[in-house]
């Protein structure tokens, strides 16, 4: 697709449809999701178990090949929690399953195909039992990219990058660049640079919400409905 087709009144209605979507079938499974949260193709996230929940101003991103799978399987000590902060960025494909707790900070982004665990999920002689369990802590501003994995017990300090495809099974620290398998250091940050976090774009919710307006006025300018079912049933070239 080169551009969007819909027409102004039809897009911000698919996004007011999502939204109420979210709010009477994702919202009930979770402990708490704060406010201002956005799910696009909500009905791709799944949520199983208790004691998850997600802070303000999350953007969640699921598709039909990616869906968003959020787990916790508790044991009788009622253990195994998921808490994500405020200004997240969950991409298609993301799962988090918890049998001890995963904490995530403020203004993570975790990019596609991410997968994080606090359990093996096996023991290694008995195949029935649940394995060793750690909490997994990640720091605020953290950024996971396509791919990677965190494994029980790792902590991950502030600000740090982990590569795409990386799978950490060791703490990593605040302000660091990590990259393989098993994932190692491989640059330091400046951590006195000037970090812009998600959590800015948030700030001042009345202009965002102007400025998105103000572009998709501008974008969808011109947009029919007949143009866009015209689309819809026989795309040429070019549209």
């Amino acid at each position: 697709m080169r551009k969007d087709h819909r027409p102004y009144r039809v897009k911000h209605a698919w996004l007011r449809f999502q939204a109420l979507y979210a709010r009477r079938f994702v919202r009930p499974h979770l402990d708490h999701l704060g406010r201002g949260a956005t799910f696009m193709r909500p009905w791709w996230v799944e949520a199983f178990g208790p004691r998850i929940s997600i802070g303000d101003h999350a953007t969640v991103v699921a598709t039909s090949d990616g869906r968003v799978r959020l787990a916790v399987w508790s044991n009788l000590e009622g253990q195994g929690r998921i808490r994500i902060g405020r200004s997240a960025l969950i991409c298609p494909g993301v799962r988090i399953q918890s049998a001890e707790s995963v904490t995530i900070g403020d203004d993570c982004m975790l990019a596609s195909r991410v997968y994080i665990t606090d359990a093996d999920w096996h023991d290694v002689y008995d195949r029935l039992a649940m394995g060793p369990t750690a909490p997994v802590t990640i720091g605020d501003n953290v950024w996971l990219g396509d791919g990677a994995i965190v494994c029980k017990g790792v902590t991950i300090g502030a600000n740090s990058i982990i590569g795409a495809g990386a799978v950490v099974v060791r703490d990593i620290p605040a302000n660091a660049v990590a990259a393989g398998n098993p994932a190692r250091v491989v640059k330091t940050l400046d951590p006195e640079g000037p970090f812009i976090r998600r959590s800015h774009w948030f700030a001042d919710r009345s202009s965002l919400r102007r400025d998105i307006d103000a572009f998709d006025r501008a974008m969808l300018a011109g947009n029919t409905v007949g143009g866009w079912l015209r689309y819809l049933l026989n795309p040429r070239r070019g549209d």
